[in-house]
């Protein structure tokens, strides 16, 4: 079940909706309802990230020197 809400744009924000919508031949309320949902599954993705790191710190859970290592000499070095 849906509901209405309203949601107030500035307008080069509308115009630019209204180009996808056009370009898409979808409608704007489809395109921001997909929009919320891709927003709302990746923050609540990271908020569960967040929320199980900090359980594993309160545990004591942390990389070791040698671990912590590794990950930096795979990004400063391309390995």
């Amino acid at each position: 079940m849906s509901a209405p809400f309203t949601v107030r744009l500035d307008e080069s924000a509308l115009a630019a909706l209204d180009r996808l919508a056009e370009k898409t031949e979808r409608s704007r309320n489809w395109l921001v309802a997909r929009a919320l949902d891709d927003y709302l599954a990746l923050n609540s993705w990271q908020i569960g990230k967040i929320e199980a790191g900090l359980v594993a710190a309160d545990r004591g859970d942390f990389a070791s020197d040698e671990e912590v290592a590794r990950v930096r000499a795979r990004f400063t070095t391309g390995a």
